[in-house]
């Protein structure tokens, strides 16, 4: 495996302290750069292109929000993951706005922010437990809005491929065998159909692909 470049942007050193040696425990994993506050985050990232940004929201100079916005905009490559401790609404959907791929709670810092890292790089989102309903609320009225009533008709072609394959109960190594593509990117599209699906699990993906049609 290839090695994962990550940049840490908090205001606290104990704290990224921290975090480095939770990430570089994990041998394929370097943190390349540290900022203490937001401006320098940009900076680093824009100069650096890590494969992911994990940033603080209240970092002093720039906020976390902004900074990802400003990340977003000039290096689309670098997936940021914001670390928070707020589950607020209004900071949760501002970070996804913003272009975050991910949004960790300090609380739960440790294994839920390297699956974090781990799915934004392969290309996925993540979002702890307890702020999922919260972008999942404003998912659905997003799509209300744009008066989307079947979210079937989100899915790719390549996603309704993978959700019928899910549905017939191959793993993810069959599948991506069957489309050749690798397990990782499988499970990358797998994330999606339950994201823009609505659904927690592959029982939920069974039962749903039954009710349509789609398996028998």
């Amino acid at each position: 495996m290839s090695e994962l470049r990550v940049l840490l942007g908090d205001d606290h050193a104990v704290l990224r302290q921290g975090l480095r040696k939770i990430l570089e425990d994990r041998r394929e994993w370097r943190v390349i750069a540290e900022a203490g506050n937001g401006r320098d985050a940009v900076r680093e990232a824009l100069e650096l292109k890590p494969d992911v940004a994990v940033l603080d929201i209240g970092m002093p100079m720039l906020n976390g929000i902004e900074a990802t916005r400003q990340i977003a905009r000039r290096a689309p490559s670098v997936r940021v993951v914001i670390l928070s401790m707020h589950s607020d609404q209004a900071y949760v959907t501002q970070s996804v706005h913003a272009g975050a791929r991910a949004y960790v709670l300090k609380e739960s810092a440790g294994d839920e922010l390297i699956e974090a890292i781990g799915t934004v790089a392969s290309g996925g989102t993540f979002f702890s437990p307890a702020v999922a309903q919260v972008v999942f609320d404003d998912y659905v009225r997003g799509l209300a809005d744009r008066g989307i009533h079947d979210r079937y008709d989100l899915l790719s072609e390549r996603e309704r491929e993978v959700l019928q394959l899910v549905a017939e109960g191959r793993s993810s190594r069959e599948i991506g065998d069957l489309l050749s593509i690798s397990p990782a990117t499988v499970e990358t599209h797998r994330t999606h159909v339950l994201q823009k699906l609505g659904l927690r699990n592959t029982a939920e993906v069974v039962r749903y692909a039954a009710r349509r049609g789609i398996v028998t």
